[in-house]
């Protein structure tokens, strides 16, 4: 069942908390929401393991973002603030591009990460990643991505609108995602990330940055794009994910 909170500047986040074992913060992709996961894990038998919290980002889902700004930042707020109305922590973390990214700022930050999976992660937009952003923004979407759409995001096309509009914005905040390497080799938290080989949006060679984190684990999905977990190598990956998860 859905649950709510709203966060220090107002948005109300929709996120579901249920299952038993250590904490497991499940962090959807960009366009997304929570119930995603549902096309990756088994989840009444994830929940038998773990106790899953999985929230919705802010303008995604069921969540609203009433200040209309968005940042990867700011949804690293927005996770430390229900970690800690929930009173969660230290947890364990899967965080699916969006939620990649978002991890990136709570680890830098470090906040209680006990482990993370980072899947299609950058850390930082070079500018080709940013003339495809803009690109995205500036596209035409067909009627059967508004029905898909429609059934993930729940308060109308405006919602939507705003979300088909937000690359522009990322491509054109310099300081958001701008991860040094100095900065990862800082991260304290174990992290296993996920490159897909052929993803055109975050290339092998700028994903391959992450290494800096101390003791980081990396697997490239031969011929995945982006978001690769969602296709062939769900098994795998999951198979992968639960034994790095689970590592003492």
């Amino acid at each position: 069942m859905h649950r709510r909170f709203t966060t220090s500047d107002g948005t109300d986040i929709r996120f579901t908390d249920h299952g038993s074992g250590p904490p497991l913060l499940l962090l959807h992709g960009f366009g997304g929401a929570g119930d995603d996961f549902v096309h990756v894990f088994d989840m009444p038998a994830l929940a038998r393991s773990f106790r899953l919290i999985v929230p919705d980002a802010r303008g995604h889902g069921g969540s609203t973002n009433p200040t209309g700004t968005f940042t990867f930042r700011r949804c690293a707020e927005d996770v430390a603030e229900l970690l800690g109305h929930l009173r969660v922590a230290p947890v364990y973390a899967i965080g699916v591009s969006l939620g990649a990214k978002t991890l990136l700022h709570v680890a830098t930050r470090h906040l209680a990460l006990e482990r993370m999976v980072l899947i299609s992660a950058a850390p930082r937009f070079p500018e080709p990643t940013r003339a495809l952003m803009r690109a995205a923004a500036a596209a035409e979407h067909p009627a059967a991505e508004w029905t898909a759409m429609r059934e993930k995001h729940l308060h109308g096309d405006a919602q939507i609108e705003a979300l088909f509009r937000l690359p522009s914005s990322f491509a054109d905040d310099a300081t958001d995602m701008s991860f040094t390497t100095e900065q990862l080799a800082r991260i304290r938290t174990p992290a296993f990330v996920v490159a897909g080989e052929r993803d055109p949006l975050y290339p092998l060679e700028l994903s391959e940055e992450l290494r800096a984190i101390p003791g980081c684990t990396f697997w490239v999905v031969p011929g995945g794009g982006h978001s690769p977990i969602f296709g062939a190598a769900r098994d795998e990956f999951v198979r992968r994910a639960l034994a790095f998860l689970s590592a003492p």
